[in-house]
């Protein structure tokens, strides 16, 4: 079974014009390539030369891969493409970093700019919906989230900036949560009460957050932005809201329903 993909660099890079099948090298537990500027044994060649004849290597294992670092001087960087500008750095000389992204970009330094190529690592292991057979008591999810949900609705369209833009750091306030959600057929009779509530709902009774004075004192705005907030980064943090999950709201731009918005209960 095989573990990892790897896509040669000059394939189908970037969505080009490339008409033939990408290049790729299917390789599974404990195997091994290299890659660098080319040389024996160099099975991902980078033809720039500003990169070593064998810069370093990718080993598959398990579910994952390992990037090694052959380099003195520079750092390779793996940037997750699926995780709205998430990366890791491999510095010179590591050997075995664990890669956990199943879509990956490995980049290089190089007299052009940077040398990349792809890997996928398809094999991704991942808890079933059923427990274990006489496993005892079933586990309780910390945070069990209903994704048919209105309050579900709420927290995808105040985490949506964030998700579009990692380095956005403007959140929705309560009124353009109304109208972002207004032009769904579920949200049509949605008020600013209506999301206060599915917020404290969220809050305090799905995420069970630890807000201290920051709620119970200061202006009603304060308290509200320190809800949207924590609720934000718990959710982002912690995978419970994802990209995925803005294909739930209605396309940006869409016809919003004309009308005054209640006032906050």
């Amino acid at each position: 079974m095989e573990t990892i993909i790897v896509q040669l660099p000059g394939t189908a890079q970037g969505g080009g014009d490339e008409t033939g099948s990408p290049e790729l090298i299917h390789l599974g537990p404990g195997d091994i390539a290299d890659f660098g500027r080319g040389g024996a044994g160099v099975r991902i060649v980078l033809a720039d030369p500003g990169i070593s004849r064998r810069a370093g290597q990718l080993e598959a294992a398990g579910d994952y891969w390992r990037l090694s670092n052959f380099s003195r001087s520079v750092s390779y960087v793996v940037e997750n493409l699926e995780g709205a500008g998430e990366y890791l750095t491999v510095a010179p000389g590591r050997l075995g970093a664990p890669v956990p992204f199943e879509f990956s970009r490995v980049v290089l330094p190089a007299l052009s700019g940077t040398a990349t190529f792809k890997v996928f690592a398809p094999q991704h292991a991942y808890l079933g919906e059923q427990s274990v057979p006489g496993g005892g008591e079933q586990t309780v999810h910390p945070f069990a989230l209903d994704p048919t949900s209105k309050y579900f609705l709420v927290l995808v369209a105040l985490c949506e900036p964030r998700l579009r833009d990692p380095s956005d750091s403007a959140l929705p306030g309560v009124g353009q949560i109304v109208e972002r959600l207004r032009p769904l057929e579920s949200c049509r009779d949605l008020t600013r009460s209506a999301v206060n509530y599915h917020i404290d709902y969220l809050a305090f009774a799905k995420l069970r957050l630890e807000l201290g004075e920051e709620v119970t004192a200061g202006a009603e705005g304060g308290r509200t932005g320190a809800k949207r907030t924590r609720l934000a980064s718990v959710a982002l943090r912690f995978g419970l809201v994802r990209e995925e999950h803005l294909g739930l709201l209605p396309p940006r731009g869409a016809a919003r329903l004309t009308g005054p918005l209640e006032a906050d209960a």
